[in-house]
């Protein structure tokens, strides 16, 4: 595999640091996983005898389902903690909580968690590989690598393709990672949202262009990622309404037709229809978003066969 001269880091917390190398060795087992997906008997022994904990601090429907079907495809055993039915409910702290994860020995964590910095935490903590489902408005590797791998299996390749990345930039940790991901591998990533939604810099630190109009973002571009509303992240009211944000930054047909006549639409989900994009968009030929899910678990499958199957690979 391509991936066998590479050495991995112990934990995957942002895609920051990974070279192109890297990316592209995961994209290609993730292709190789999707083969799984496709048999009769969906599964394989890879991490058997494997212990998979899921630490989901967050409320989480398509993440958590993916990495779980990703783990039990792998023949991993799982098991699963939330912050509701924890000991953290009760006033249990991080570190405990990170003492008594190590003490069941397990072989991979998967955590999400609304503060940012908190899969950094764990990692730095726990010698088992951390793998990161989402930390606050910080990163969210998996997805911008599902998003990689199904920009490449559409489009055929990643460099030099123009990708608009539409929304809630500042609160979004999906449009972070994909900054990271897409500028590391060749892209010509633009982004564009209300100033409200904006943080300054994005060009000097991610190498992207930024506007305050979805028009000249989408002008030409080759792939869409529109984004969520962060709601449950923003401090007050950011814009007027759903009905204004929807009439200047959502996606439309007449907004769409500025893009590529074959460019592609993205969005991590769950999609408001009618605000981020009307509803002929989401329906549209164009739209690849279930394509997004089923990525999802080949990816996670990848980077669980790296990371957990292969400690030899890892940085000391």
């Amino acid at each position: 595999m391509y991936s066998e001269n590479l050495v991995w880091p112990k934990d995957l917390i942002d895609l920051r640091g990974l070279s192109a190398f890297h990316l592209t060795a995961i994209l290609d087992a993730a292709e190789n996983f999707r083969e799984v997906s496709e048999r009769e008997i969906k599964k394989v022994p890879t991490l058997r005898g494997k212990l998979v904990v899921f630490f989901f601090h967050e409320n989480s429907t398509r993440t958590r389902l993916s990495f779980e079907v990703a783990a039990k495809r792998l023949s991993a055993d799982t098991l699963s903690l939330s912050s509701s039915g924890s000991s953290m409910a009760k006033g249990e702290t991080l570190l405990d909580t990170a003492k008594n994860i190590e003490a069941m020995s397990p072989d991979a964590l998967v955590i999400r968690h609304s503060a940012s910095g908190a899969a950094q935490f764990l990692g730095d903590r726990l010698s088992c590989p951390v793998l990161n489902a989402g930390d606050g408005a910080h990163a969210h590797p998996t997805q911008a690598l599902l998003d990689l791998l199904t920009i490449r299996r559409h489009k055929g390749r990643i460099q030099g393709l123009k990708v608009a990345i539409i929304g809630d930039i500042a609160h979004s940790r999906v449009a972070r990672s994909n900054m990271i991901g897409l500028s590391a591998l060749g892209a010509q990533v633009r982004v564009a949202g209300p100033p409200s939604m904006m943080v300054g810099g994005l060009d000097d630190e991610y190498g992207v262009k930024v506007f305050s109009r979805p028009e000249p973002a989408l002008e030409g571009a080759d792939v869409i990622i529109m984004l969520r509303i962060q709601l449950e992240r923003q401090s007050g009211q950011l814009f007027p309404g759903a009905r204004e944000y929807a009439r200047v930054y959502g996606l439309n047909p007449r907004r769409l037709s500025l893009a590529h006549p074959e460019a592609i639409v993205l969005h991590p989900g769950p999609v408001n229809q009618g605000v981020e994009m009307s509803p002929q968009v989401y329906q549209c030929p164009q739209s690849v978003i279930l394509d997004q899910v089923s990525n999802g678990v080949a990816v996670r499958m990848a980077l669980l066969y790296l990371l957990v199957d292969n400690p030899e690979r890892h940085k000391a």
